[in-house]
């Protein structure tokens, strides 16, 4: 069997993983702007809790079943490539800055419970015994226990030492890749080679750093209404994003949206404005009318995994087992219905 992925961010490379798991050797992938790609934008939260939002139920049961992946994922990649991938259990912190906000944590708070996802209510004491540096302004909030995080950059790093064959070459229409499978994990380009309706969604982020960590928890905070979430990285790196806008292929930083990220960030966390600015980025998530991806077979008979909005990074270790399984075996265990190209037409 010889594979030909579509695609070469973190979906494409995930399945590309799994297929070297499952024996298949003849590989090859195909990118002509690799370095373009939503993950390099990326922050690695993997959070089936906070990301959870009202009326997409099946999209948290696929989120909750990717969190239970990662652990052994993320393992077996650092063994067959000998690298790590920033693999983080502390967890997630929601924070409040006003009495406004904390309503709104509440009623998320409230929502997660009823679907049965972990998480803890915390008054601003408590919230500050965990991070010290949290602004005595704080409210309160909430721990979701089950939220890690990875680095995306070091996950595509990885899986790019990965023995596949790469080809920078655009395809613009799967006829013409030779290859039995066929797999399309091109993001937010997706809509022109399937026809699906994935659009991109453009989002700006941040990248501080400092001489050591300002936190040790991922927090998730809502500050006078404005959300941001703030992600720590061990040397020092802060992540710090991000902004969802409907933008069409428009990939500026703009100081409008820069400011909307640090205003918020600040407000939570009085010490980032003494952090350096080491890099702004804008990428394009693959976004569906209705947030979930989209995954399974195309009439056609090529395979496809795109239009996983935010939760890419999450998502990987399904999805990839899924069309995996479908690549090889023609059939998966993981539950597909919901996500199928036909909810569409």
């Amino acid at each position: 069997m010889s594979a030909g992925i579509v695609g070469g961010g973190i979906i494409g490379l995930a399945i590309a993983f799994e297929l070297l798991e499952r024996g298949v050797t003849d590989i090859t992938v195909y990118d002509p702007d690799p370095a373009r790609g939503a993950g390099l934008v990326a922050a690695g939260m993997l959070a089936p809790t906070a990301e959870a939002n009202f009326g997409e139920e099946a999209l948290q049961e696929l989120m909750t079943a990717s969190m239970r992946r990662w652990p052994g994922f993320a393992a077996r990649v650092e063994a067959r490539t000998g690298q790590t991938l920033g693999y983080r259990t502390e967890g997630t912190l929601l924070v409040a800055l006003t009495g406004d906000d904390q309503a709104e944590i509440d009623r998320l708070v409230g929502y997660y419970r009823r679907a049965g996802a972990p998480i803890e209510p915390l008054t601003g004491r408590e919230l500050r015994e965990r991070e010290p540096l949290l602004s005595p302004r704080v409210r309160g909030g909430a721990f979701a226990p089950g939220d890690h995080q990875v680095d995306p950059r070091l996950l595509l790093r990885a899986l790019r030492s990965l023995p596949l064959r790469f080809a920078a070459e655009k395809i613009e229409d799967l006829a013409a890749v030779p290859h039995e499978p066929t797999i399309v994990a091109t993001g937010a380009s997706a809509a022109g080679l399937t026809g699906l309706p994935v659009r991109p969604v453009k989002g700006q982020l941040l990248r501080l750093r400092g001489p050591e960590p300002l936190l040790t928890h991922v927090v998730r905070g809502v500050a006078n209404g404005r959300h941001v979430y703030l992600v720590p990285r061990s040397d020092g790196e802060l992540v710090v994003g991000a902004t969802e806008e409907e933008r069409g292929e428009d990939r500026t930083v703009t100081a409008g949206g820069v400011l909307d990220l640090l205003r918020p960030a600040a407000d939570l966390l009085p010490g980032v404005a003494e952090l350096a600015l080491a890099e702004t980025l804008a990428g394009l998530r693959p976004g569906t009318p209705d947030n979930a991806p989209v995954l399974g077979r195309l009439p056609g008979g090529a395979l496809v995994a795109t239009g996983h909005h935010r939760n890419g990074v999450l998502l990987a270790p399904v999805t990839a087992e899924a069309i995996a399984d479908l690549a090889t075996r023609g059939t998966t265990g993981v539950s597909l219905a919901a996500f199928g190209a036909t909810r569409f037409t």
